[in-house]
């Protein structure tokens, strides 16, 4: 008898691949819960229990949590990823984390092949098959929902028709809880003019019910990475979920996103994702108060072209580690603290501190004054910077017939070279 190892969340998707590859396959299914963070202990006894209820072989838990904060979500903080300028990528890194521990298992086992449950229109399948293929490319990959081209509701029907009760809300909505963050897929989602029900929503409040005073809280940073909140040092995986908690019963980290999928047609989802929304612009306010002008620049390349990889299933590509080691780089002096102020959906930096702070009075204070320079020579930076923009102009009026531009051109230093007459000899190129 085959055995199949499922990577197994105990939705909807994934309880019709239990049930269908058993019966189709005359397999042994060993599901695998991979715990990228959203589950309590309670919820993975459940998902455990369903499974069981479905017929497997084996049932495991892995809990990735650790993993994804270290590998993934420090990397996605530090380059102040946010996919479409609103999405912190809170699936991507954890498909790859999901699909690496199916892999182990596989692996350990010898099994015949793994499978997903992935459709055929989204990121997940690319994920999935990618990152098996690069882990393990001899096991076979097996994802029934994409072979089939089922709907929610047929797969729910077939289930149905076996005894499996099916709860209304997983017909309706594909929810994917992790440690970056939930995401809402099905109905109101694909219209791009409406928007979920707050019944939709697990993590937060709805805006309009929120808190009505504001709170603040302080985050500390090392090295571009949350350390502590309030003054308390935490692990990252708890600082995320004590954020979280903090940032429920004002309402934020609710969003919307609409982007190119792999594929290359669009999609769109809700998401609730109030720990990594916070971080990443605490975050990003402290790096700038740190980082120079283009340490800054560099990181938002670096930051923004590690999303779309991950986001697109390629975090095994050795271009990952080097843009790795740029943001690593980059945060050696992201340390201090950021002040956040919660209020009825918003989330606000109000103020950051450190000590490597470029942010310098005794050099210059913005708008006011400046002690590292002198007005004369601010006159001529002034006049220097804009000479590409001046010869532009001087070019286009000629070229317009409108002559030249009124006004002096500076005059040359003495024994500088005028144009149309030639360097003289020994005076450089």
């Amino acid at each position: 008898m085959k055995t199949i190892v499922l990577a197994f969340s105990g939705g909807l998707d994934t309880s019709f691949c239990a049930a269908w590859l058993r019966e189709r396959h005359g397999a042994d299914i060993v599901s695998v819960t991979v715990d990228t963070g959203g589950f309590t202990q309670e919820a993975l006894a459940a998902v455990e229990a369903r499974a069981r209820a479905l017929g497997v072989r084996e049932h495991r838990t892995v809990d990735a949590r650790a993993d994804v904060w270290r590998r993934f979500v420090s990397y996605l903080i530090k380059g102040n990823v946010l996919r479409g300028g609103v999405y912190p990528v809170s699936v991507g890194c954890e498909r790859t984390a999901q699909a690496e521990a199916v892999v182990r298992v596989a692996l350990e086992l010898s099994a015949d092949a793994v499978a997903h449950g992935s459709t055929g229109a989204g990121n997940d399948q690319v994920r999935f098959d990618v990152a098996i293929g690069a882990l393990a490319p001899g096991l076979s990959i097996l994802a029934p929902i994409r072979e089939l081209g089922w709907s929610r509701q047929q797969e729910t029907d077939w289930l149905r028709e076996r005894g499996v009760k099916v709860p209304e809300k997983t017909v309706a909505y594909s929810l994917n809880e992790g440690l970056f963050g939930t995401t809402i897929g099905g109905k109101e989602t694909h219209d791009p003019w409406t928007l979920p029900p707050d019944a939709a929503h697990t993590m937060t409040v709805a805006p309009t019910e929120a808190r009505a005073e504001p709170e603040e809280l302080v985050i500390a940073f090392e090295r571009g990475l949350p350390v502590g909140l309030d003054g308390r040092r935490l692990d990252g995986v708890v600082l995320v979920e004590e954020l979280n908690r903090r940032c429920r019963p004002h309402g934020v980290g609710r969003g919307i996103h609409i982007g190119d999928t792999i594929l290359g047609h669009k999609g769109r989802i809700a998401f609730e994702a109030p720990a990594p929304l916070v971080l990443i612009r605490a975050h990003r306010e402290l790096q700038k108060l740190v980082c120079t002008k283009w340490q800054q620049h560099w990181c938002d390349q670096a930051g923004s072209f590690y999303g779309m990889l991950l986001h697109e299933g390629l975090y095994h590509d050795p271009a990952m580690r080097d843009l790795e080691a740029l943001l690593d780089s980059a945060n050696a002096r992201v340390t201090g603290e950021a002040r956040v102020r919660l209020y009825r959906g918003n989330h606000d930096v109000v103020g950051v501190r450190s000590p490597h702070s470029l942010l310098d009075p005794a050099v210059a204070v913005y708008g006011e004054g400046a002690s590292a320079w002198t007005g004369e020579q601010a006159a001529g930076f002034s006049r220097i910077h804009g000479l590409s923009v001046l010869l532009a102009a001087r070019r286009d009026a000629l070229a317009d017939g409108r002559g030249e531009l009124p006004g002096p051109m500076p005059r040359p230093a003495p024994g500088a070279p005028v144009a149309g007459r030639p360097l003289r000899k020994g005076a450089g190129t």
